[in-house]
């Protein structure tokens, strides 16, 4: 079975927000030259930076460099990061012009493939030998089904666990329609996790 692999929808809880709280503060005391903060900060938001990039990037061996290349341009410009916004926002902000940066460079070069293969990158990226993984990969399978922008709402607000507010601001779109394409998600992915469980055809004898 793997409708378990569906997570619920997500309601903003205390304790996230707790931590984007904590997380700002890191970036904010990073900002003013704290070696411990900037470290806090990294490992904070580090798998949230590397799922994020591996659903944007068509190219699984080149989500570590993407990832460092996040935190290297958000490091370079934390003088500029004067926490109006949650230091997640930003960052993932960071790594979404990151990759469209990757894609402009990459346009300029012969490609090998078009295959996109994103879902290869986030198992690769998720530990293995856990409960529900195989669960996992099978809702990534499902997932790419979706058209993209319902993907990147899913991901970023059932997934990487964004409240919606801070999922539109990352998406650069009003709050209702990140709403709207999560809602979509969701009914897709039943449709497709219905079909998928569905009672077999009877083989004629």
């Amino acid at each position: 079975m793997i409708t378990s692999a569906l997570p619920t929808t997500r309601a903003p809880q205390d304790g996230t927000a707790a931590l984007d709280e904590s997380i700002t503060a890191w970036a904010l005391a990073a900002r003013g030259g704290d070696a411990d903060a900037v470290e806090h900060f990294v490992r904070a938001l580090q798998r949230d930076v590397q799922r994020y990039v591996a659903h944007l990037c068509a190219d699984p061996q080149a989500v570590d460099d993407l990832a460092q290349d996040t935190f290297l341009r958000a490091l370079g410009s934390l003088h500029r990061f004067e926490g109006r916004s949650s230091a997640r926002a930003w960052l993932l902000s960071i790594a979404r012009r990151a990759v469209i940066d990757s894609y402009r460079h990459a346009a300029a070069r012969p490609r090998l493939s078009d295959a996109a293969d994103w879902q290869l990158a986030v198992e690769l990226s998720q530990p293995r030998d856990l409960p529900g993984f195989d669960d996992g990969i099978a809702l990534l399978d499902l997932l790419a089904a979706l058209p993209d922008e319902r993907r990147e709402a899913f991901i970023l607000t059932q997934l990487v666990g964004l409240p919606y507010a801070v999922a539109a601001e990352v998406s650069d779109c009003p709050i209702g329609t990140v709403r709207s394409r999560v809602a979509r998600a969701r009914a897709s992915l039943m449709d497709l996790l219905e079909a998928a469980e569905g009672p077999a055809v009877p083989t004629a004898v």
